[in-house]
């Protein structure tokens, strides 16, 4: 497929035609709930019939609402599917504070598994992307594409100790940095929109989170799905263990001018990129 790390004028038209503001279709199967391992995944499923379908899966202390412009740019012809993950939005909390990545997979395969989804493409930010190359590890079968932005590389040990001791001394303080760190770039409505839910996710289960993506090594798994893979990335996610320097050879693309959540800033380019991609999944 190439890189797509140059996103110009071409890019910028096609951003424009796809804030083209059509009426999306209906929802499929409308907002729902199903039944996972932990207790109720909400699930906002909707769109057409023409393509695969797409399921989209949201960032650490986010919710399905921040792929609302995806949804609706994509239901005009297919069916979009964004579900909460577990402890987050409207889906239910573990009980037993399992905040594994595995677990979170677990989530994912019974949504697949009440939706009916045979094959879809999966596009997952963040967290959610770790979750992402989990599963299509796991299911190559069934993912058609794979798009992950901003997802989490393999963090060396010792750092990744060193963040977490960080975290633990001084929660607040630490996470406030944390989080305006990845803010740097937001466009004034998205900067406010991530800061008011900073704090949806509690420190318990928040560090539960972070010590289970330091856990998890991403690159088996993406190395095993051998199926059309993206990588979006921004100014923020660019260290030499990011998934894009750690594997060169998977195509990806740089998204400038944005924040960690460039669906979010420029969803015009990000929609641009994502049907680009699209066009050649079959």
């Amino acid at each position: 497929m190439g890189n797509l790390r140059a996103i110009g004028a071409a890019v910028t038209a096609g951003a424009l035609a796809a804030c083209t503001p059509l009426g999306a279709q209906q929802p499929e199967g409308g907002q729902q709930s199903v039944t996972g391992p932990a207790g109720a995944i909400y699930v906002d499923d909707g769109g057409g019939k023409d393509g695969l379908p797409v399921l989209f899966l949201h960032a650490f202390a986010g919710d399905s609402s921040q792929w609302d412009d995806q949804l609706s740019h994509l239901r005009h012809h297919r069916r979009a599917i964004a579900i909460d993950l577990r402890g987050h939005g409207k889906s239910a909390a573990p009980k037993d504070g399992d905040y594994r990545v595995e677990s979170f997979v677990q989530d994912v395969e019974a949504v697949v598994s009440k939706l009916e989804l045979s094959r879809f493409v999966l596009v997952g930010h963040s967290l959610g992307g770790a979750v992402a190359i989990k599963y299509a590890g796991s299911h190559p079968d069934r993912v058609a594409g794979l798009v992950v932005v901003g997802a989490p590389g393999r963090m060396p040990a010792e750092q990744s100790r060193q963040v977490m001791a960080a975290i633990e001394s001084d929660y607040d303080a630490t996470m406030k940095g944390y989080w305006e760190k990845l803010l740097t770039g937001a466009q004034p409505r998205v900067h406010t929109q991530i800061l008011e839910r900073m704090g949806s996710v509690q420190r318990e289960p928040a560090l539960a989170i972070m010590k289970a993506l330091f856990a998890d090594d991403p690159l088996p798994a993406l190395d095993h799905y051998n199926g059309p893979k993206l990588i979006v990335y921004t100014a923020s996610g660019d260290t030499p263990a990011d998934l894009q320097n750690a594997r060169p050879d998977v195509p990806n693309a740089r998204i400038e001018g944005t924040s960690h959540w460039p669906q979010l800033d420029k969803p015009g380019v990000f929609n641009q990129v994502l049907d680009e991609f699209l066009a050649k999944v079959k």
